[in-house]
């Protein structure tokens, strides 16, 4: 069994797989990790490979506690990846892209992806039918956008997210749901179109934090997978475990 660990800024994805297909998830405060994963190693007691993404964000002891029960890969950019890196600038390429684009490589083989992750930010990211990874965009998540419109004006009230009842809003706070939901779904839809103009036979993908809200939304035809970013940190330990 593999046991995969995504870090956050303040949470921390832990996922238990069985070859491929994920059996135990939970999202937990960073400081509980190393206690939560001793409850794992308890619960599921053939749990021998582990892979950690945003390696920098956890204490030295945690990493040594791991890599002392586990045979442990860290994800960073030296790591062996099932795609030839394109991006120009490959040490500051984010890991969740890199797992993003492996679970591609691994799920749509020789096909032209693009992985939209709709979190904190948006990324955008393309893997051609190459196996070439080529870039990609980041722009404003939906949270993002809220506060920015709090933090940034002096009256703007500070919303939770909505779907909007009407595309004119009728009064402010109305009109901030209006202006954020819709600015996001006609970038998604926008950047979808522009992709499409130059790769007819593109798949796309929608995962992240805010992939149920907006999925429904959409009218593109998407795939929407919210584990997408779990499932590729699994192939990529599977990747660099092989003998």
């Amino acid at each position: 069994m593999n046991l995969v660990i995504d870090v956050g800024n303040s949470l921390v994805k832990l996922a238990v797989f069985e070859g491929a297909k994920i059996i135990h998830k939970k999202t937990i405060q960073l400081e509980f990790i190393l206690k939560d994963v001793e409850l794992l190693q308890k619960e599921f007691k053939t749990i021998d490979k582990s892979i950690i993404s945003s390696v920098g964000k956890l204490k030295s002891s945690d990493i040594l506690y791991l890599k002392k029960h586990f045979d442990l890969v860290l994800l960073d950019y030296t790591t062996k990846l099932p795609f030839k890196n394109c991006y120009k600038t490959p040490n500051t390429l984010g890991m969740d892209r890199v797992a993003l684009v492996s679970a591609s490589i691994e799920q749509y083989p020789n096909s032209n992806v693009l992985i939209i992750d709709a979190g904190t930010c948006i990324t955008y990211d393309f893997v051609s039918s190459e196996n070439e990874y080529l870039g990609g965009a980041i722009s404003p998540g939906i949270r993002m956008r809220y506060q920015s419109l709090n933090n940034l004006t002096a009256k703007l009230p500070l919303l939770e997210t909505e779907e909007p009842e009407n595309i004119i809003g009728n009064s402010t706070n109305n009109s901030i749901h209006s202006g954020v939901v819709n600015g996001v779904l006609n970038e998604i839809e926008g950047v979808i179109a522009k992709y499409k103009l130059n790769y007819k036979d593109l798949t796309v993908i929608l995962t992240g934090g805010d992939t149920n809200f907006l999925s429904k939304q959409l009218k593109s035809s998407i795939f929407a997978n919210s584990n997408f970013l779990l499932e590729g940190l699994n192939y990529l330990l599977q990747f660099n475990s092989k003998e």
